[in-house]
C-alpha cells in the first residue's frame, strides 16, 4: 500500500479534503445533474426541436461561435442579408 502525504497548511486552505473510492466519486457526478424526463406533448415537441436542429446542421445553416453574444450577433446579420 502507497502512503500519502498531504500538507497540513494545503488543508487549512481548501478547508479539507475527501478521499473516496473512484467509483463511489463516479456516483456522486452522476446524481449531481439532474435527469429530466419528459412525457406526452412536451417530449415531442423537444424531439421535433432536436430533428430540426440536426437536418439545419446537415444542410450547413448552423452558426459557429464562440459565445450566445457572438451567435445572435452573426445571426442577426446572417437575416439581414
Amino acid at each position: 500500500m502507497s502512503n500519502i502525504t498531504i500538507q497540513k497548511s494545503k488543508i487549512k486552505e481548501e478547508n479539507g479534503v475527501v478521499i473516496l473510492p473512484i467509483k463511489e466519486y463516479q456516483k456522486l457526478l452522476e446524481r449531481a445533474v439532474p435527469t429530466y424526463y419528459l412525457t406526452g406533448k412536451e417530449a415531442e415537441k423537444l424531439d421535433k426541436l432536436v430533428e430540426e436542429g440536426q437536418k439545419e446542421y446537415r444542410e450547413g445553416k448552423t452558426i459557429k461561435a464562440g459565445s450566445i453574444k457572438e451567435a445572435l450577433k452573426k445571426y442577426g446579420s446572417k437575416r439581414r442579408d
